[in-house]
C-alpha cells in the first residue's frame, strides 16, 4: 500500500481570506516502509505571512521571493499525490489550503486527487481520550526525538509525522481492531506471536552521557550523605558478578 504523509506551512490560518501555502513537506511510506521518495518545495505566496504564524515556522517573505509559485509545481504534486493513501495531522486544515490553491487552477479538489485520506490527530484522540495530542506531545508519547525542531517545517514535520503514526498503528492492519475473544486456552499467547517484532536499537552511552551520570550519582550521594540506592546497587552488582 501507498501511503503519504503530508504536512504544509501557510501564510496564517484562514485561506478564505487569501492566506496560502508557502511549503509542502510529503513522505512516501510503502508498506509501511519509508522509500525515501519525498516530495519537498517552498513556494512564492505572492504576500506576507502574518505575524503569528512567521513566529511558527520562520519563513520570510524575502526568502520565499525567488521560490517558485503554487502554479509552477501543481501538476508534479498532483502526479506525486495520485491515487495514494493521505495521512495528515488535522486534516482539515492542510486539505482546506490545498483546496484553495487548487480551486485558483480550476484542478479537481483534493479527495478527488487521492485515494483516502487518514486524520492522526482523530485517531490520536479516540486513542488517547483527554490527552494532549498535538504532533509534540505524540512525540514525546511514542518516544520519538523532536529536539532538532527549533522552527515548524513541512518536510521536518512530515518526517515527524510518518514515525508517530507507525509507532501509532504498529501491529494492527488499521486502528479499528476487530475484537477476538482471547479466553480461549493459548489464545493471548498466539495474539501476541502474531504481532509483528520491532526492531531492537540498542544505543551505548557516550564518555561525555557516562561522565554527566557519574556526576549527577555524586552529587545525588552527597545529598543522600552516602545512602545513594544507585550507588549501593552498582556495589552489589559488582559484589554478585566477582
Amino acid at each position: 500500500m501507498r501511503q503519504i504523509v503530508l504536512d504544509t506551512e501557510t501564510t496564517g490560518l484562514n485561506p478564505r481570506s487569501g492566506d496560502r501555502v508557502i511549503e509542502i513537506g510529503c513522505v512516501e511510506l510503502f508498506n509501511r516502509r519509508l522509500t525515501g521518495n519525498n516530495f519537498h518545495s517552498y513556494i512564492n505566496p505572492e504576500r506576507d505571512s502574518e505575524e503569528g504564524a512567521l513566529a511558527v515556522h520562520g519563513l520570510t517573505t524575502e526568502f520565499l521571493s525567488d521560490k517558485p509559485k503554487f502554479a509552477e509545481i501543481a501538476s508534479e504534486l498532483c502526479a506525486y499525490l495520485k491515487g495514494a493513501e493521505i495521512i495528515i495531522h488535522n486534516a482539515p486544515f492542510d486539505i482546506g489550503f490545498l483546496d484553495a490553491e487548487f480551486e485558483r487552477l480550476k484542478l479537481a479538489r483534493f479527495n478527488q486527487q487521492v485515494g483516502a485520506v487518514i486524520d492522526t490527530l482523530v485517531q490520536a484522540k479516540e486513542m488517547h481520550p483527554g490527552k494532549r495530542n498535538s504532533l509534540d506531545a505524540l512525540c514525546d508519547r511514542y518516544g520519538i526525538s523532536n529536539a532538532h525542531r527549533a522552527l515548524h517545517g513541512a518536510l521536518l514535520d512530515a518526517e515527524l509525522l510518518a514515525e508517530v503514526y507507525l509507532a501509532m498503528t504498529r501491529g494492527q492492519d488499521s486502528l479499528t481492531m476487530e475484537q477476538t475473544d482471547l479466553s480461549g486456552p493459548g489464545s493471548q499467547e498466539q495474539a501476541a506471536a502474531a504481532l509483528p517484532l520491532a526492531e531492537i536499537v540498542v544505543l551505548a552511552a557516550t564518555a561525555e552521557e557516562l561522565a554527566e551520570h557519574e556526576a549527577m550519582l555524586d552529587k545525588l550521594d552527597k545529598e543522600a550523605k552516602g545512602q545513594c540506592v544507585w550507588r549501593a546497587q552498582t556495589a552489589l552488582s559488582n559484589i554478585a558478578n566477582a
